[in-house]
């Protein structure tokens, strides 16, 4: 089967990329499983709506803090230690969040910790690991490999989404659970996530850190000329510095943009525009990640035929023409069809930007990269979830999306016209 192919390099490279697969799998369920009720348990201790954009914002800020450290890091100590360390964080954000109520404590576990506001990917993980698989698979297979990589991811969130809000749905009603109760239960599994996913960590081979001779030969070949080039050096981008940053301000906008409708906004827009309980809830993030996989699985046919910068603009226009209908629509299940119609479409270009981003730099340079532009997009989406607060407590509830919408759009325009002529690998 083509998609056995694409994982099969040699007997150790195989076992790292099938353990890279597991462990985005496990990673994504849980983000997936906690996104579903976050807002819901976060109200139920008694958090307003503006303090809950702020906690999600600083979320997203610490989980950009956490990711530039690590990321810059990981080809100097050591990718494998590096995500297990981002593990660690996952349980250490999950043990806070489920042992207090306490706004401050809330606030360190979020900064410091791992946590997925959006049930997408945060925190270090993505980078070091794509860099690594770009090391494992051939480049010709690199869109391919990664459209199945995101495809895995998403059917993982749609699994822990419906996991999480079916659990939560049986404890209130079986168990006799009080709401803060229950969530507070899926809290606690996602702590425990963390701890396996630090574990399987320890199993990957040597084969996924970066050639250290390729390390030693940019490092005495490139001097720095300026303050700019010292900079690209610091941050391991000798090459492709200007290219990269100029990506990252682009991805940034396109992260601020949907930092609006972090998938536990939408769940609560749902909730209260026509109120779903968690089970339901769960349910169409269940399909609407399905879909979204399967968006991103197309993305590697499309690339072939249309380039990589034509499918990113050309399936994500669309998207996002129809995510602005979606408060527009009157009724529940057209509101949940305009969703999924977004769903269905949204991802198709995830795997062309990440192997846009990797195919641009040299090879030595693809860990910083994608650590680089990963955190650029965390820093924009950390930004966002605050003001969709002061919207949402405001009254605005269907702002959010006519703004993501918007400016997603512009992100669009302006990415093509920079890039269009860009040749790559």
């Amino acid at each position: 089967m083509d998609g056995e192919q694409s994982l099969t390099v040699d007997p150790v490279q195989g076992k790292d990329v099938r353990l890279l697969f597991a462990t985005r799998i496990l990673r994504l369920f849980g983000y997936g499983f906690l996104s579903v009720v976050l807002m819901l348990y976060l109200k139920e201790a008694g958090l307003s709506d503006a303090r809950i954009g702020l906690l999600l914002t600083l979320t997203l800020v610490g989980d950009t803090i956490i990711s530039l450290g690590i990321t810059t890091s990981a080809d100097r100590i050591g990718r494998k230690h590096m995500l297990m360390l981002g593990g660690i964080l996952v349980v250490f954000a999950g043990v806070l969040f489920a042992s207090t109520t306490n706004f401050l404590l809330l606030l360190i576990a979020a900064t410091i910790g791992v946590i997925s506001p959006s049930g997408n990917e945060v925190g270090p993980f993505l980078s070091i690991e794509q860099a690594a698989l770009s090391e494992l698979i051939p480049a010709e297979r690199r869109v391919h490999v990664f459209a199945w990589y995101n495809l895995t991811g998403s059917f993982a969130t749609a699994t822990g989404a419906l996991a999480g809000g079916g659990l939560a749905q049986i404890l209130l009603g079986t168990a006799g659970m009080t709401p803060l109760g229950s969530y507070r239960v899926i809290v606690m599994v996602y702590a425990a996530i963390g701890a396996v996913l630090s574990l399987m960590f320890v199993f990957l081979s040597g084969a996924v850190e970066v050639p250290r001779v390729a390390n030693k030969r940019e490092l005495d070949t490139v001097k720095p000329k300026h303050r700019r080039q010292r900079l690209y050096d610091t941050l391991g981008l000798p090459h492709s510095g200007g290219v990269v940053f100029k990506l990252s301000a682009l991805f940034s906008l396109d992260a601020f943009a949907g930092g609006f409708i972090l998938q536990s906004i939408v769940a609560y827009w749902f909730h209260v525009r026509f109120g779903v309980e968690p089970a339901g809830l769960g349910a169409i993030f269940f399909f609407g990640n399905i879909l979204a996989g399967l968006s991103a699985l197309t993305a590697s046919r499309l690339a072939r035929r249309f380039g990589l910068i034509n499918t990113m603009v050309f399936t994500h226009i669309p998207s996002n023409v129809v995510l602005i209908l979606v408060p527009l629509m009157p009724t529940l299940p057209l509101a949940i069809a305009m969703l999924l119609l977004r769903f269905s479409i949204s991802q198709m270009d995830v795997p062309t930007r990440q192997s846009y981003t990797i195919a641009v730099v040299t090879p030595e340079e693809r860990s910083a990269a994608g650590g680089v532009t990963g955190v650029a997009r965390s820093a924009g989406s950390s930004i966002a979830p605050a003001i969709a607060g002061r919207l949402l407590s405001a009254g605005m509830f269907n702002a959010p999306f006519y703004i993501c919408g918007g400016l997603k759009i512009i992100y669009d325009l302006l990415l093509y016209r920079s890039f269009k002529g860009v040749r790559h690998e």
